[in-house]
């Protein structure tokens, strides 16, 4: 067995912002308004999730401190809560939580590689299954290959992976920069490539709020298909706050990943607390400063697809200043906004060009989001098999001292869910589930304060107990929101966490 080097503060900054940075921030801000329909409300939401990571990274700070050892939340809550507790959120992150975001990420990477090579919807394969036709596709088939990809880097030692994480975390920080560059430079009165400042005219309705419904009576090849904005207000605006956050929770998670690896930290006590903060600033303000930039290069509602082919004509292109960010194709509202500052207002080549910049931007990014939550997580089910809580294979590590069996795993289930439902269920499931175990965990810094008085804190977080209870309330109303709006969604992630209940004592039955 080898001695590795550990992960300084810059690495660890690197990968807590580079875990958060994926598909999220440049795809959900169109499913967004076509929920709340307001310019304001939709940066108010990005501006909340902000608010509520930090708290929580800020909280999580104290007990990674106190807790500075290999497994990182899991070790929280079982010493918070007990071990039954600390196996049913181990047995959530396996089933759904990590292994949901890897998938969700990686089927956005295909997603956005699909506009380069093969497409990312071509029909590879047909089987009939169980009386059913299961269809493979290829954005299924890429996906699934990155994970395998970036599993087997990582398994060849941290310093493969830290290296991955470096590279691929400062490209897609310029990437963004670039965009967000461009969209201030157009907001303060610059004029680049044609592109219009539409950020004032967003800005203007308050908080009058509508919700696009689509019309399910026209049927159509064309996505997405006509519809409607109708008003909302009240309590259905506030559910639909509460839902469209999901979009940018899911855009901010997986922050926590690097306190499953404390034992490959350098420091961690003192380490550990400011790649939470540093990493999760930094996210959040480049986050709202992407979504600013949205809100200036490309109109809010625009025009649905069918609408803006036929605006202009049926030999045209619905170009993305047509589209909006409701509207953007696929759901790219990066790509979008990178046509557009690429001159795609004047010429069709030019915002071509951008769409193939920005997608490559973002393959980037996926790729290097996906290999810090691979890196990540695969030390936590290495605590729970050591505790007997896991299957005992997890707990080896091999010649380079990394828990390989533990990274094949997780592999082998994310590559299940990538065969399993689409970008948005994936989506919700994970954003759910683990919004639930943010809340009890930060709720276990008030229980321990009250427990162990006496217990040594490196560090305490701001602002005790006022920021802990303010990120409860916060983060409880979303999660009522979520479950009131969407109750299907929100009942299958409770019952796959519920499933860890009876399976801890399959585990402890056996050990």
């Amino acid at each position: 067995m080898t001695t590795t080097k550990k992960l300084g503060l810059f690495d660890s900054v690197l990968l807590v912002s580079g875990s958060m940075i994926g598909s999220g921030i440049f795809l959900v801000t169109g499913d967004m308004t076509r929920q709340l329909g307001n310019g304001p409300l939709v940066l108010l939401a990005w501006i909340l999730t902000g608010v509520i990571t930090l708290m929580a990274a800020l909280s999580f700070g104290e007990l990674a401190s106190m807790m500075p050892n290999a497994g990182g939340q899991y070790n929280f809550i079982t010493r918070i809560y007990g071990k039954r507790m600390g196996f049913v959120y181990g047995w959530a992150v396996f089933s759904v939580i990590q292994t949901g975001v890897i998938a969700a990420v990686a089927m956005a990477f295909a997603k956005h590689l699909g506009i380069f090579v093969w497409g990312h919807d071509k029909v590879v394969l047909t089987l009939p299954i169980l009386g059913k036709s299961f269809t493979l596709l290829s954005g299924q088939c890429m996906a699934i290959g990155s994970i395998l990809l970036l599993t087997w880097i990582n398994s060849r030692g941290i310093q493969e992976g830290k290296w991955v994480q470096r590279i691929f975390t400062l490209a897609k920080l310029v990437a963004l920069g670039a965009l967000i560059v461009g969209g201030l430079f157009v907001l303060f009165g610059g004029s680049l490539n044609g592109a219009r400042n539409y950020f004032w005219s967003n800005m203007s309705d308050g908080l009058h709020a509508s919700k696009f419904v689509i019309d399910t009576t026209i049927t159509s090849s064309i996505e997405p298909v006509k519809g409607a904005w109708e008003a909302i207000s009240g309590v259905v605006l506030l559910l639909a706050f509460a839902s469209a956050m999901v979009g940018s929770l899911f855009s901010s998670d997986a922050w926590q990943g690097i306190t499953f690896m404390s034992a490959e930290i350098d420091k961690p006590s003192k380490t550990i607390p400011k790649a939470l903060l540093y990493g999760t600033f930094i996210v959040t303000v480049v986050y709202c400063l992407a979504n600013v930039a949205y809100m200036t290069l490309l109109p809010l509602k625009g025009l649905n697809w069918s609408d803006a082919m036929a605006a202009i004509g049926p030999d045209g292109l619905a170009e993305n200043f047509n589209l909006g960010i409701a509207h953007a194709d696929q759901d790219r509202v990066g790509v979008a906004a990178s046509s557009v500052l690429m001159g795609s207002t004047q010429d069709a080549y030019a915002g071509l060009m951008g769409l193939f910049f920005m997608a490559g931007l973002i393959v980037v990014s996926t790729f290097g989001c996906n290999n810090g939550l691979i890196l990540a997580g695969s030390r936590l089910y290495k605590a729970m098999a050591e505790q007997g809580l896991f299957f005992k294979n997890a707990a080896k590590v091999n010649e380079k001292n990394v828990p390989a069996n533990a990274l094949w795993m997780q592999a082998f289930w994310a590559s299940i869910l990538c065969l399993s439902g689409t970008y948005g269920d994936l989506l919700s499931y994970c954003t759910f589930a683990s919004l639930l175990f943010y809340i009890i965990t930060v709720a276990g810094v008030i229980v321990l304060r009250n427990r162990e008085p006496n217990a040594e804190r490196p560090y305490k977080v701001w602002g005790y107990p006022y920021l802990p209870v303010m990120y409860l309330v916060l983060a409880g109303f979303v999660a009522v929101g979520i479950l009131i709006s969407q109750f299907n969604i929100a009942i299958t992630g409770i019952g796959i966490v519920a499933l860890g209940w009876p399976i801890f004592y399959l585990f402890r039955t056996k050990n």
